[in-house]
């Protein structure tokens, strides 16, 4: 299975915030199809009784065309968010995409449209510093 070259960024600075990782990557399975997201992870919160658990598909759009890439990854996420819908529904689903990615073309208004029209939930990290600099969740 291919891994995403920022993968171990993201994986590793989701431990430093206090998640486990509990699936690299995290099968999905529906109707005689798996699917894979690249990882599944999990934190107890202090001041809840039960955990929050997430689903993330790490991208990189390092790839000639964001356009393509994120058309991609929207499809990606669209069919994750159905299995997952019906197998796990506590568990939320995030797009990790690059800090410059998301300055540069997260912002434009296709792609905010976009986002926002599909509920997407990102989780940005910046593969300098190999951390995550910001959480983007929708309410259910």
């Amino acid at each position: 299975m291919f891994k995403d070259i920022f993968h171990d960024i993201v994986k590793n600075a989701l431990i430093q915030e206090g998640w486990t990782v509990t699936d690299d990557p995290l099968l999905l399975q529906f109707g005689g199809v798996d699917l894979y997201a690249d990882l599944g992870a999990e934190k107890l919160l202090a001041v809840e009784k039960n955990g929050r658990k997430i689903a993330v598909e790490i991208k990189s759009f390092v790839g000639a065309s964001k356009v393509s890439e994120f058309h991609r990854a929207i499809g990606q996420l669209v069919h994750y968010k159905m299995i997952l819908e019906i197998n796990e529904p506590e568990r939320e689903l995030y797009l990790a995409v690059p800090s410059e990615t998301y300055s540069e073309f997260f912002m434009l208004p296709f792609t905010q449209a976009s986002i926002e029209r599909n509920k997407v939930n990102l989780i940005v990290y910046d593969i300098r510093r190999k951390e995550i600099v910001k959480w983007r969740t929708w309410k259910k």
